[in-house]
């Protein structure tokens, strides 16, 4: 329920049952399972494991039958829009899949020149080894069809190609992003390489990634407030607009292995335990 290692209830359990054959124990036990359930509910985070490789949301796993009508470029066209080779609407209800394992981080009908998005959230192991995140979106669909906190896998349908109610031609709108905190705010950024990747580019050089079994913390905010900015009001979209860098200690992803917050949030959780207090003051995992 944790999406931890299972030896971790046995460890909780261990450490609440001095008196075995108590009923109390076995009461207590229960109640700290429901505690930590709800501890880590509200921090917001799904535990997902690392993803093994990107591809095209369409087509899979070449974009076979598809193709780029507009690309990416920086202080311009911030995605990718992807159409079916029969031209026109002719690709209206097509399947859109998940270009890499992740979590759903936005599921709605965001309106204006969106309409229907789903945005998933990918952790990875990049050239240096180290756990880094990027945000897939997937803008104008006809239908979504994942949930926000859903873990989704690679090449698996989350929605069906639109054109935003009739707003456009029918095609897929694709993005990559850098930058965690952009949600559906897209004006409070700089629009250019610091916050965004070219989709094709990066799934080139991420076909294929180390992964285990091990699931990591990805966290289901961190977006922006909404709200206009000096973007806004550039001719081009070639203003630059720096925000402040994530912080660097939370939600960082632990390298391999649970972090060292993971173990003193246990080893703390079980000393109270022990001495039969309630949870209160037991800091979440990160």
């Amino acid at each position: 329920m944790f999406d931890r290692p299972m030896n971790s209830g046995g460890l909780i359990f261990a450490a609440i049952s001095t008196n075995r054959g108590s009923w109390f124990a076995g009461w207590l036990a229960a109640l700290a399972m429901v505690v930590l359930c709800g501890q880590l509910q509200a921090a917001g985070y799904v535990r997902c494991q690392l993803a093994d490789g990107f591809d095209f949301p369409v087509g899979k796993p070449n974009a076979d039958s598809y193709y780029k009508s507009r690309g990416y470029w920086p202080n311009g066209h911030l995605g990718e829009d992807w159409n079916g080779k029969g031209g026109g609407d002719s690709d209206l209800g097509d399947p859109i899949y998940s270009t890499a394992r992740g979590v759903v981080v936005i599921s709605e009908n965001v309106g204006v020149g969106w309409g229907n998005c789903i945005l998933i959230r990918h952790a990875y192991r990049d050239a240096t080894g180290k756990i880094a995140m990027v945000d897939s979106l997937y803008a104008h669909l006809h239908q979504r069809m994942a949930k926000v906190g859903q873990t989704v896998e690679k090449g698996q349908l989350v929605g069906t190609m639109g054109g935003n109610n009739g707003m456009y031609l029918v095609h897929l709108h694709f993005e990559m992003r850098k930058n965690l905190r952009i949600g559906m705010n897209r004006s409070q950024f700089a629009r250019d390489n610091s916050n965004y990747y070219s989709p094709t580019d990066f799934i080139n050089k991420h076909r294929v990634l180390a992964t285990s079994f091990q699931k990591y913390p990805i966290p289901l905010g961190l977006f922006s407030p909404y709200g206009r900015s000096a973007a806004d009001a550039g001719s081009g979209g070639d203003i630059t607009v720096r925000v402040p860098t994530l912080p660097t200690t939370r939600p960082n992803l632990p390298e391999s292995g649970p972090s060292a917050d993971d173990e003193d949030f246990w080893s703390k959780l079980r000393t109270r335990l022990k001495q039969g207090k309630m949870t209160e003051g037991v800091d979440t995992p990160p």
